[in-house]
């Protein structure tokens, strides 16, 4: 039997110091526990993913010290191989990089592979940087047992139908007694059981055990959720590490299959995925920053009360500055709802009225082009006098700005470019506005009580920019729109049952008014240029703006 370590570790890319600390703390605390083997996530030496970083002279350098460092360190614990992932250099024709996996133990490389293919899709660039390594399948044995090692996207292929090889076929073909999988693999709804079906059938189909070790951790809009797993022969996953939590844990495995082990409830809805998520996603990017407090302009509205509330539940009221700026046009309840909020929460609500700026606004627009300021164009200048004093407070109080936009809304354009867009990261954008009152009500529910409001969840969406403004002035209702925009936006990405939900529904609306979705895929369209300006988003679906949806600006279609 051997006994395996599980380390679910949450690196920063380029800290090739922390990281490297972090590997060596995991190899102590490995070894105290007797393991033979400690795991590690792709990548774990230099972080998951470091872009055109890598070109930098400093990168590689420092990736190999880091290397060095872990070989001398083993050194301490001779009975202990470690699975790392790492950047190695390719001293031949092609791109000057792979992702390496290697294995060390006693101070020597004992073996090393590199990944053969590399995504180029979605939210993944890894062909741009990357060589797909030999057609050489990696193999150690560790006491009695042979293990079989791959990295992430070359066990995705048995089905053979994104790649020309299949790099997991020709592993098992050397008759392994167990495979090991090293990933770094981001979270987003449907994902975990992505995984889980995919790995089972491959375990089902070759009679053989596997171990799937992943990265956990918020790095820039990519989330990712650890929530490693191991399947039997059978196919059935049987043990599951903790989700959004840099754990290390252990789990043994002989000729009959795993045992000791303990596995950890995972998120039950969408609500609490995202809620877990957008967490650590805002946790670990104030962090990474250097920020370690936040602003949010309190509009009233259910957008600014829950990016409000998940700021407080990151990092702490303590470290949480909301300001309300309210203007002629603004409802009573944009104060007094926000108010309650701030005393639910225990954040200090600061006051900060745009009346007297925007009266100066119009003497001096009028003066200058003899024309009132009225219309889109007034609307507009009120988010931008907000996006401006939120800016100053960012700048004065090292205070990272929330923007608190929903993708129905950065979808069809229905913000303001310079105002409410204004922002270094935005919790909301890729939650629906039907899943922003979704995970609204999660969090009151719980809590055991309304810490946001109910006059916030109940009241009817207003930007309140114009007298009696109403977002469905100029929008179909959120429940209409977003069922529109997820077949437009999120297509086949959805699983097959929603994807045929919403398919089904569209059509049905289709028919009743042909003009409608129509109108919105233009809305769509004719907004790609705020999106390319607008603040980095925690993904939470499978199809994200940012990296995860490239279109061009200047099109026609």
């Amino acid at each position: 039997m051997i006994q395996i370590a599980i380390k679910q570790m949450n690196s920063t890319v380029a800290d090739f110091a922390g990281n490297t600390k972090m590997m060596i703390d995991a190899m102590q605390a490995a070894a105290q526990e007797g393991a033979d083997l400690l795991v590690f996530p792709e990548l774990s030496v230099c972080g998951y993913y470091p872009y055109d970083l890598i070109y930098e002279t400093f990168f590689i350098q420092q990736a190999d010290q880091a290397l060095l460092n872990l070989l001398e360190a083993s050194n301490q614990f001779p009975a202990l191989s470690c699975i790392i992932g790492t950047v190695r250099s390719n001293k031949n024709s092609g791109k000057p990089f792979y992702n390496a996996l290697l294995v060390i133990n006693n101070g020597e490389i004992i073996t090393e592979y590199y990944k053969q293919l590399l995504p180029t899709y979605n939210v993944f660039d890894e062909r741009r940087h990357f060589e797909p390594g030999p057609a050489l399948p990696c193999l150690i044995t560790v006491g009695h047992t042979k293990i079989g090692l791959i990295i992430c996207e070359d066990s995705w292929n048995d089905a053979e139908q994104e790649y020309p090889v299949n790099p997991f076929k020709a592993l098992v073909e050397q008759n392994p007694d167990l495979v090991i999988i090293i990933n770094a693999s981001p979270s987003n709804i449907g994902k975990r059981e992505q995984r889980h079906n995919l790995m089972s059938s491959v375990a089902r189909h070759y009679q053989l055990p596997l171990l799937s070790v992943n990265s956990v951790g918020g790095q820039d809009s990519l989330v990712f959720d650890g929530a490693s797993f191991a399947i039997t022969a059978q196919g059935d996953v049987i043990y599951e590490a903790a989700q959004f939590n840099a754990t290390q844990e252990y789990i043994s495995f002989d000729a009959q299959g795993f045992s000791n082990y303990s596995s950890t409830p995972q998120a039950s809805s969408n609500d609490e995925l995202a809620f877990k998520q957008i967490i650590l996603g805002l946790t670990d990017y104030a962090r990474r920053c250097g920020f370690k407090k936040v602003v949010i302009g309190l509009s009233g509205g259910i957008d600014s009360a829950l990016t409000l509330t998940l700021a407080v539940e990151a990092l702490g009221a303590d470290n949480v500055s909301a300001i309300t700026m309210p203007s002629i046009f603004s409802s009573a309840g944009s104060v007094t709802d926000s108010a309650e909020l701030c005393e639910n929460l225990g954040v200090k609500l600061i006051k900060h009225p745009i009346k007297a700026l925007l009266e100066q606004y119009s003497a001096d627009f009028r003066g200058a082009f003899n024309k009132e300021l009225k219309g889109l164009t007034l609307e507009n200048l009120q988010a931008r006098i907000r996006g401006t004093i939120l800016m100053e407070y960012s700048n004065e109080f090292s205070a990272l700005l929330l923007s608190t936009g929903n993708k129905s809304e950065i979808s069809i354009g229905y913000c303001t470019l310079y105002g409410d867009t204004n922002g270094g990261l935005n919790l909301l954008g890729d939650l629906y506005k039907t899943e922003v009152y979704s995970l609204s009500k999660y969090i009151n529910s719980r809590a055991g009580y309304a810490v946001i409001p109910t006059n916030i969840i109940n009241k009817e969406p207003s930007a309140e920019l114009a007298a009696e403004q109403k977002d469905t002035d100029t929008l179909p209702p959120y429940e209409v729109l977003d069922e529109i925009l997820k077949y437009l936006i999120e297509g086949r990405q959805l699983s097959k049952t929603e994807y045929a939900q919403v398919k089904n529904y569209v059509i049905q609306l289709d028919e009743i008014d042909n003009t409608l979705v129509n109108k919105v895929r233009k809305m769509i369209a004719r907004n790609e240029y705020k999106r390319f300006q607008a603040s980095p988003i925690i993904r939470i679906r499978a199809r994200a703006f940012g990296n995860g949806r490239q279109m061009p600006i200047a099109a026609k279609y």
